[in-house]
C-alpha cells in the first residue's frame, strides 16, 4: 500500500525527473526541514508583540529551502561523486550511479539556483546582500570534509544562515543582540545533529579519508554533544532575553533541552540505524522551538 511521504511522491514522479528529484534530496525531506527551521524561528521572534509570524515571509523561506537545500545536495554530490562511490549508503545517489551527467547536474544547480534568487529578490535589499553572501558558504562547504575534522562547523555556519535573514526580512535589518545569541545557538544545533550523522559513515570515512567531528570526537562524541547543547540552550535564552521573550518560550526551550538529553543519552554511536532516528528526531526539536516562539510573542 501507498503512504502518502516525500519518498512515494518521488517514486511516483515520471522516470526521466526522478534521478533529479532525488538529486535535490526531495525523497529525504529531513534536511530540508533543518535548513527551513531556524528561518521560522528568526520570522517568528521579528514580529510584533502579540502577532503572528508573517506568513508570506514563513512561505517564501519554505520555498527557498526546498530550493537551496537541492542546490547545496548538488554541488556536494557534484564535488564528491568519486567518493560516494565507495560508501554503500551513497552509492545509490543519482551522479554516483552514473544516472545522470555532471554536465546535466550544473545545469540542474543552475535552475536551481535561478529560481532561488527570485525567491531572494522578493525581500529588502539589505537581505537580498545578507542572503547572496551565504552562497560562498554553500559552494565551498563540501571541500571542507577534504581539509578539516569540523566539516560540521561549517555546515553550520551555512545551514543557519536564515535566522540572520529571517529577522532582516521582516524588520530590514538584523538585531544583532538577537540574531547572533539565536544564529550561534543554530550553529551548535547543527554540530549536535550532524555528528551524529557523520557516525553513520565512520567507518567508510576513514577507509577513503574523508574527516568528520565523529571522527574527531570518537569515543567522547557525548561529552562534546552535551557542551554543545548546553551552549545552544544558553544563546535561546540571551536570544529570548534580548527581544522580551515570555513564558512559553522559555517552556519550549526547556523542551528542546529534555529532548536533546534523551537523544544524547539513548544514542548508540555505532548503530548507524539509530545515528540517522536521533538525527531525524531533530526536526521535532525544531518545530518545538518554533511554537514556543509563537506562543511567546502572542
Amino acid at each position: 500500500p501507498r503512504s502518502f511521504s516525500a519518498a512515494e511522491l518521488v517514486r511516483a514522479a515520471p522516470a526521466p525527473l526522478q534521478p533529479y528529484l532525488r538529486l535535490m534530496r526531495l525523497h529525504q525531506p529531513a534536511g530540508t526541514w533543518l535548513l527551513y527551521l531556524p528561518c521560522t524561528w528568526s520570522i517568528g521572534l521579528a514580529a510584533a508583540p502579540g502577532c503572528l509570524p508573517d506568513w508570506r515571509m514563513l512561505s517564501l523561506f519554505g520555498v527557498g529551502a526546498v530550493l537551496m537545500r537541492g542546490a547545496g545536495c548538488t554541488i556536494n554530490d557534484m564535488w564528491d561523486r568519486d567518493y560516494d562511490r565507495q560508501v554503500a549508503r551513497t552509492a545509490s545517489r543519482p551522479l554516483a550511479a552514473g544516472d545522470i551527467s555532471t554536465f546535466q547536474s550544473l545545469v540542474f544547480l543552475g535552475g536551481q539556483l535561478s529560481l532561488a534568487l527570485c525567491v531572494l529578490l522578493c525581500l529588502n535589499y539589505y537581505s537580498i546582500i545578507l542572503g547572496a553572501a551565504s552562497l560562498s558558504l554553500v559552494v565551498t562547504y563540501p571541500l571542507m570534509k577534504r581539509i578539516t575534522y569540523w566539516p560540521q562547523l561549517v555546515l553550520g555556519l551555512t545551514f543557519n544562515w536564515g535566522a540572520l535573514l529571517g529577522w532582516s526580512a521582516i524588520r530590514g535589518s538584523c538585531e544583532w543582540s538577537v540574531c547572533l545569541p539565536l544564529y550561534f545557538a543554530g550553529v551548535m544545533w547543527t554540530l549536535v545533529y550532524d555528528t551524529i550523522y557523520a557516525h553513520q559513515d565512520k567507518r567508510d570515512d576513514i577507509m577513503i579519508g574523508v574527516k568528520s567531528t565523529a571522527l574527531q570526537f570518537q569515543e567522547d562524541t557525548k561529552q562534546w554533544l552535551s557542551g554543545f547543547s548546553l551552549a545552544m540552550l544558553l544563546s535561546l535564552c540571551v536570544a529570548g532575553m534580548n527581544c522580551n521573550q515570555t513564558f512559553p518560550y522559555y517552556s519550549a526551550v526547556a523542551a528542546v533541552g529534555a529532548h536533546l538529553a534523551h537523544q544524547i543519552y539513548t544514542l548508540d554511536i555505532d548503530k548507524p540505524e539509530d545515528c540517522w532516528k536521533k538525527f531525524a528526531s531533530n526536526r521535532t526539536i525544531g518545530i518545538l522551538l518554533f511554537i514556543g516562539i509563537v506562543l511567546g510573542n502572542l
